[in-house]
């Protein structure tokens, strides 16, 4: 490597380092960088001049300042007193609201308040509009979209008193508005799909399918990265500088790339390819031609020391980590024909290699065959993202429905895909050591056999239960639990995460359902749902006749029947065999006051122990069951203190599971465990024990 790629390499780490020291350390981190870089100067002087150096020094402190000033306001945010009560106040939206259970989440920057979220249910409004909102504030620290929070407005009213005035903003705020409108209809997911290509926008992409997408490797292709800055520079150029010269084009680009932050809302990878670019372009108004390492090194150095906080961004490392590997993998393999393939490969490769550390520490698992995936997935990537950009501009549906078709292909690959081996930290040193081994001449035959073996034996799907079972799927806080018999499967709820449930299917091994039984409208048993139809085939849906269904479910019936999918409204009575089991509805058997007494609640019979799923049902829907004495309890309600005890003893389980989760509700309640094992009634949850299996032979 030349100079100019050493120096800006070393300004580039030495910046993160330092602001990540100063992140962690504040303000102590700062003397502590003054004597390393004083000590390395001693030492580069004596054998190169020091001016350079000098250089990269004064950008190390300024990263250990950047890094401890960010913390201090992260800090200051966190730990602000705000006095809960009602309020009526009017500032500016601070990013893009994001969806939060049945409206927007969003950050308002107000004068005589920290940064508070805001939760409202109607329209969202736009990043950048100033907004008068009325409702009740209540304290607690969080975040929202990575921003820290004092505390949370549940809007009663929310009004736009001005769009936003800044010039970048209100165009990207149009060309987001054009992008949406363009995008507006159609399938959901292949729409939401190239919103993310596009502006990086995933709102509207299912939940499971982001996961797959995550599986698969693929995620990248939905944040914002260089080549979406490239293409968005090309459409830029042809539309305002057509035939002018190369520095007009980059003074206009320059501006294009502001506009293009604002669009996708200061994403970490884009802004990572927007320093870049931006580097590149103010050489070519220098006349001064850019290396992309030392744009990629220069970008970073300079985006850090104006955001430190970007230095514990996940997203930003990420970013980064992935194009060394590219640049790197790529170079390997530039002499390689087709150069098509070999340069995809190489990239994929090099950008999995990279980031491998990163997603094991941020994600806990890598997708072993991501190249594959990404060899298969990109073509279709940039032929949607061309298509979709050119359909926007234009409004041309042909070419918006070619488009469609190559979003959905690329979310058939991340859907096939995202059942390929995952690797987790072990997996990954163990797969390491024998590509390592490979190298040594007498294991070269033996190593691709192992690696062969360990790839099957990775892809091998779970065994299925040789008979009847009830699992009770650990999802966190809420219900989940699955029926089977051999192949035949019924899934009671989905607890409140999509991704979660997903994954909980997968590691059983779940691909097809004869029956989903939403007991009632609770997010915690049915938030999981939303998006279900993408991950697993099903044929039947229930939902309770007498109980209010609520948004989400109400929104996953209508998915059903978009879909063709049959839905009953199930009261005590109706029965399905799943297999060799059994299952009855034993409620709703009328309508309740209380929408968790109008939950379905099974009963599960094979020939052999019985089982009762009692759902969220509370002490006047227990009260009217039938005398029953399963063998095997669903606690009701997450074991919460609704239950009546007398009922609970009366019922007299061999076996009570409770389906819960960290949670501030105080479930599993004390005295309801206490009164179930002085009965001499086992019990035990899915916080601590995970996936809960019992036969029903």
């Amino acid at each position: 490597m030349n100079r100019p790629v050493v120096l800006t390499t070393a300004a580039a780490g030495g910046a993160w380092l330092a602001a990540l020291a100063g992140w962690t350390l504040r303000l102590a981190a700062v003397p502590a960088t003054l004597v390393v870089v004083g000590g390395a100067l001693g030492v580069v002087r004596r054998r190169t001049p020091a001016g350079p150096w000098l250089v990269v020094g004064v950008v190390v402190v300024a990263g250990a300042w950047s890094g401890a000033a960010a913390a201090g306001r992260a800090g200051a945010t966190r730990e602000a007193i705000v006095a809960a009560g009602t309020v009526d106040v009017v500032g500016v939206v601070a990013d893009e609201p994001v969806p939060w259970d049945d409206g927007f989440r969003f950050v308002i920057g107000v004068p005589t308040l920290p940064p508070v979220a805001v939760d409202v249910a109607g329209p969202a409004p736009t990043a950048g509009d100033t907004v008068e909102v009325r409702g009740r504030i209540r304290p607690g620290a969080g975040a929202v979209r990575g921003d820290p929070v004092a505390g949370t407005i549940d809007a009663d009213e929310l009004i736009v008193v001005a769009r936003a005035s800044d010039p970048l903003r209100r165009a990207a705020n149009m060309m987001r508005h054009r992008v949406r409108a363009v995008l507006g209809s159609g399938d959901a997911a292949t729409r939401g799909l190239l919103a993310g290509f596009l502006i990086g926008d995933t709102s509207q992409v299912p939940a499971g399918d982001l996961e797959s997408l995550r599986r698969a490797g693929l995620t990248h292709f939905v944040a914002v990265s260089g080549s979406n800055v490239a293409l968005f520079l090309v459409g830029w150029w042809l539309v305002l500088a057509p035939l002018a010269g190369p520095r007009v084009r980059a003074a206009l680009g320059l501006v294009g790339i502001g506009v293009f932050a604002f669009v996708t809302r200061w994403e970490a990878s884009v802004l990572r390819a927007s320093g870049m670019m931006a580097l590149v372009l103010v050489g070519r108004l220098a006349g001064v031609p850019i290396e992309p390492a030392v744009a990629l090194g220069g970008g970073v150095a300079g985006l850090l020391l104006v955001s430190g906080d970007l230095a514990v961004s996940a997203g930003f490392q990420l970013s980064v980590a992935a194009t060394v590997g590219v640049m790197v993998g790529v170079r390997r393999v530039r002499r390689r024909s087709p150069r098509w393939v070999w340069s995809t490969l190489g990239a994929a490769v090099g950008a999995q290699v990279a980031v491998l550390p990163l997603v094991l520490l941020h994600f806990g698992s890598v997708p072993l065959l991501s190249p594959v995936a990404n060899l298969l997935a990109a073509p279709l990537v940039t032929a949607a993202t061309a298509l979709g950009g050119v359909a926007v501009a234009t409004g041309a549906t042909a070419v918006l429905d070619i488009a469609e078709v190559a979003a959905s292909g690329v979310l058939g690959v991340a859907r096939w895909a995202a059942a390929w081996p995952q690797l987790d930290a072990a997996g990954a040193a163990g797969f390491a050591g024998l590509v390592v081994a490979g190298r040594w001449r007498p294991l070269r035959l033996v190593v691709p056999v192992g690696l062969l073996v360990a790839v099957i034996g990775a892809a091998m799907p779970p065994q299925v239960p040789l008979g009847p079972v009830v699992t009770f799927m650990a999802i966190g806080q809420g219900d989940a639990v699955l029926v089977r018999d051999g192949d035949a499967a019924m899934l009671v709820d989905g607890g409140s995460d999509p991704v979660v449930l997903a994954d909980a299917l997968r590691r059983n091994g779940v691909h097809r359902l004869q029956v989903l039984v939403a007991s009632h409208g609770d997010l915690d048993h049915v938030g999981g749902l939303v998006g279900v139809f993408d991950t697993v085939d099903v044929a039947w849906l229930w939902v309770p006749d007498h109980a209010a269904l609520g948004a989400v479910l109400t929104g996953v019936v209508a998915d059903a029947g978009r879909r063709g999918i049959p839905v009953a409204r199930v009261t005590a009575g109706w029965r399905v065999d799943v297999g060799r089991i059994q299952a009855t509805a034993l409620g709703p058997q009328r309508r309740y006051a209380s929408d968790n007494d109008g939950a379905v609640v099974t009963w599960l019979d094979a020939g052999g122990p019985t089982a009762l799923l009692t759902a969220d049902i509370e002490a006047v829907a227990q009260q009217e069951l039938p005398p029953l004495h399963p063998d095997l309890l669903q606690v009701p309600h997450h074991g919460s203190a609704t239950t009546d005890l007398g009922w609970l003893i009366a019922v007299d389980p061999d076996l009570a599971v409770v389906s819960v989760g960290p949670n501030s509700y105080g479930h599993p309640n004390a005295d309801l465990m206490t009164r179930l094992r002085g009965a001499g009634v086992p019990v035990i949850t899915t916080w601590d024990s995970g996936d809960i299996t019992v036969p029903l032979w």
